[in-house]
């Protein structure tokens, strides 16, 4: 690991300031990618804030029905709080699905949203990567690209998934996503906060270079509405998905009066797949629509060849969650 500046801010205008000072400057929340990647060599902050003690570790329900969660707030207690397992269960299952419990302990809400891909070429700082050293190729879409790379939204510039459960359910439920920068505050909508890669591969989120997230807002629940999280992984515990979905649906007897799916795994962002959900919405049930409306989840996907079969398990994932929460 190569030396760095450390500093502990008091309040969230102190640690804006700090991280401003100084270019590549990191936040410090629970550390469990940041740390991994600095002691790896792929990122070497000159300076890393520690943003403990900011007070943003709070879970404030409205009553109007949504929730803002501080950024500091750990994943286990988020997938804990009684209002996210009874009105959000999706999004308490996803975060249960990830990690371990030590891991899920000190990961935080805002961490979780920035956190780094899993994709083996970037993480070993030596082979070339578009995402670490711009321009310089993305060897997975040719190479090993088995498990943690993605058949939707991939570019020739590169092919990594994004390796969040927590960000799939957010996607599907809908939330906004508060900043605060030199220039202010701002909110952005989640399904637009990660970016796809395109042409520009290592501009991964919407934040700019002075800004941190302070909370996330979950919208309302739908009334009336289930949803579950459901993960499709190598071995049941302490694996990135292969493919994953979040479905939230609400019905009338047999018919479908809402539905929000998103998709995780097989894509490189947070994917909201709307096209699926308009093929099952206002529609009666049936298995032959539930697969319909997987298929279209899946529309468009791309092979890279070892990572193939990820089109057909995405569309089991949407397949597998609609049929359990509609039975």
């Amino acid at each position: 690991m190569r030396t760095f500046e450390y500093a502990r801010a008091a309040d969230v205008e102190q640690a804006i300031a700090l991280h401003a000072r100084t270019p590549e400057t990191a936040y410090l929340a629970g550390g469990t990618t940041l740390l991994d990647l600095m002691k790896l060599d792929v990122m070497h902050p000159p300076r890393v804030v520690d943003i403990h003690k900011l007070g943003l570790n709070q879970v404030e329900v409205a009553g109007d029905g949504r929730v803002r969660i501080g950024a500091m707030v750990s994943n286990t207690e988020l997938a804990r709080h009684p209002h996210i397992v009874k009105h959000h269960p999706a999004l308490s299952q996803a975060l249960l699905s990830g990690a371990s419990t030590q891991l899920r302990n000190k990961a935080t809400t805002a961490g979780n949203v920035m956190q780094r891909v899993r994709c083996g070429y970037f993480r070993d700082g030596v082979s070339p990567c578009n995402k670490r050293v711009p321009g310089s190729g993305c060897p997975a879409i040719d190479g090993l690209n088995r498990n943690v790379h993605a058949v939707l939204g991939g570019s020739n510039q590169c092919i990594a998934a994004h390796p969040s459960d927590m960000c799939v359910a957010m996607v599907a439920i809908g939330a906004t996503i508060h900043v605060q920068g030199t220039k202010g505050r701002r909110d952005i909508p989640f399904a637009d906060f990660h970016l796809l890669p395109g042409e520009t591969p290592w501009k991964e989120h919407a934040l700019e270079a002075d800004e941190m997230i302070t909370h996330i807002t979950l919208d309302a629940p739908l009334p009336n509405s289930r949803s579950a999280y459901l993960k499709l992984r190598d071995r049941g515990s302490y694996q990135f998905a292969l493919a994953s979905s979040a479905v939230v649906v609400v019905l009338d007897g047999r018919t479908v009066r809402d539905v929000r799916i998103a998709l995780g795994g097989v894509t490189t962002k947070p994917w909201r797949a709307a096209n699926a959900e308009a093929v099952l919405r206002g529609k009666p049930v049936t298995d032959a629509l539930i697969r319909e409306t997987a298929a279209a989840a899946m529309a468009g996907a791309q092979s890279y060849g070892q990572n193939g079969f990820k089109l057909l398990l995405g569309q089991q994932a949407v397949s597998r969650n609609l049929s359990r929460l509609v039975a």
